[in-house]
């Protein structure tokens, strides 16, 4: 009787810890999911070569249509990783990417970008995290699907693969619409 006391104990944090234990602990949940897009306004990067954009931009120039809000940086691997399949998606057309620089020079994600190719429809610039705040980022790269009526309903942390896309983002891009 004596050891029945912390025998349960025991047993119920042997649960609770297989339970987390079976958990992915990329899936950080999202409390903006069904509610309406952060109000952002961002500089728009100007990029060489290209016609000259508007100074900034906001979520209601976004209105009316399906978008993906991919928050990235030159410094990030996984950036590095998602990159070329953000191309493929951009080739594809179908959907449009707003690229959110993050927290990043907008000399060196020129470059960046020069060396890879640019799969954005703009891209913003957050130099100091304020709109990543809004969105609830934790770190790059992280993916928002929007839809047509503005409201978030998913957010992908990580880089973002083909496999990724099929299953959680290409069905939601007609959702809300």
């Amino acid at each position: 009787m004596r050891y029945a006391i912390p025998l349960l104990i025991l047993g119920v944090l042997l649960a609770f810890f297989a339970v987390g234990l079976q958990r992915d602990p990329r899936v950080l949940p999202s409390p903006l999911i069904g509610k309406a897009v952060p109000a952002f306004e961002l500089p728009v990067l100007a990029l060489p070569k290209a016609e000259s954009p508007p100074l900034s931009m906001g979520n209601a120039a976004f209105a009316g249509k399906p978008y993906l809000v991919n928050f990235f940086a030159s410094w990030c691997a996984g950036c590095q990783v998602e990159h070329p399949y953000l191309m493929q998606l951009a080739k594809q057309g179908g959907v449009t990417i707003v690229g959110v620089d993050y927290k990043d020079a907008d000399a060196d994600v020129r470059q960046w970008l020069a060396a890879r190719g640019n799969p954005y429809a703009p891209i913003l610039v957050d130099l100091d995290g304020r709109a990543g705040i809004d969105f609830g980022v934790y770190g790059v790269p992280e993916t928002f699907v929007v839809s047509a009526d503005g409201r978030i309903l998913h957010k992908h942390v990580g880089a973002l693969t083909p496999e990724a896309f099929a299953r959680d983002v290409k069905p939601l891009l007609g959702a809300g619409s």
